[in-house]
């Protein structure tokens, strides 16, 4: 038996914590960076093995069955109608930095949910595999938007909005004209579910000001979906920058993030935001080939422990 598989990285354009609270978001699948996963025979009676070398873990499922990776492959061999538990090995990979804001935890449940579908030669849709990673993230993130297991799985640019009872809203995000994006990493690593429990907390203490906040991002992200659609890219950058100033006021913003948005803008960057929970993680700067090369080496020089490039290609 041997089967491998992948899945890419995620960004939020536009959206983040307010998608949490019913407003829409518009993300974009990373296809350049990925997580991956192997799945080969084991050792006769050895059951479930995992190897995450980038993750500095190694584990037995039958030692760690609360563990979320264990959870998640024993709903997916459920799914895919294994009853007796298999010996084999999941090999897991990644390029994708972790706790970053770049869906490295939904990237890596995904191509373990593939790769044991790949094994048993099944085939589970998009739709299959968002569900059964939306379950793991839950483990991972208490509340989580599940726009990251949406985007990864499916594997596309999508517009979603969370309703109270599944299924969400999820449709094809239409981008009549190519741009790029640079993501400076901060090099400080949040998980999700901290910034998305305080929020929460302080959208309970004050939710009069906390709607009208998220009421101000739904604003921005239907800006933002009209610019694409029409291919107007120079409306994009003042609407991330706006997006922005509002997510410093919802309270998930950080001074390493600020630093690496003010280095993006002053090099000419037309907008430059925090993508993901933020007090850490990634900031996305919108740049052109004029720009690119000014805008990386500031975010180098303000300290960004790594810069990655993603172009966006057009849809419609």
């Amino acid at each position: 038996m041997q089967a491998h598989a992948s899945a890419p990285g995620k960004i939020i354009l536009c959206g983040e914590h307010a998608v949490v609270y019913g407003r829409p978001a518009i993300a974009l699948p990373l296809s350049g960076i990925r997580a991956r996963a192997s799945v080969t025979s084991g050792a006769p009676g050895i059951g479930v093995r995992f190897d995450a070398p980038d993750l500095e873990r190694r584990w037995l499922l039958s030692t760690a069955p609360n563990d979320p990776l264990s959870e998640l492959t024993l709903a997916t061999l459920q799914q895919l109608g294994i009853v007796e538990t298999p010996d084999i090995q999941i090999t897991i990979t990644s390029d994708i930095p972790i706790a970053s804001g770049m869906g490295s935890g939904a990237a890596i449940a995904t191509a373990i949910v593939r790769a044991l579908a790949a094994a048993f030669g099944q085939n589970l849709s998009a739709a299959e595999v968002s569900a059964l990673v939306y379950e793991s993230e839950q483990r991972y993130h208490g509340t989580p938007s599940g726009i990251d297991n949406t985007v990864i799985a499916y594997e596309q640019a999508i517009w979603f909005q969370r309703r109270s009872e599944p299924p969400h809203l999820i449709e094809p995000l239409p981008i009549a004209t190519p741009f790029t994006l640079l993501i400076g990493d901060t090099g400080v690593r949040s998980a999700t579910r901290l910034p998305v429990g305080e929020v929460r907390r302080r959208w309970q203490e004050d939710p009069a000001c906390y709607e009208a906040l998220f009421d101000q991002v739904a604003e921005i992200v239907h800006q933002a979906r009209c610019a694409l659609a029409e291919g107007d890219i120079a409306a994009l950058g003042p609407l991330l920058d706006r997006n922005q100033e509002l997510l410093e006021q919802i309270g998930v913003s950080s001074p390493e993030l600020e630093r690496l948005i003010a280095a993006a803008r002053r090099a000419g960057a037309a907008g430059a935001k925090l993508s993901g929970g933020g007090w850490g993680g990634v900031m996305i700067a919108l740049v052109d080939a004029e720009t690119l090369a000014p805008v990386r080496d500031a975010l180098l020089a303000a300290g960004a422990a790594r810069v990655l490039e993603t172009s966006v290609s057009a849809t419609a």
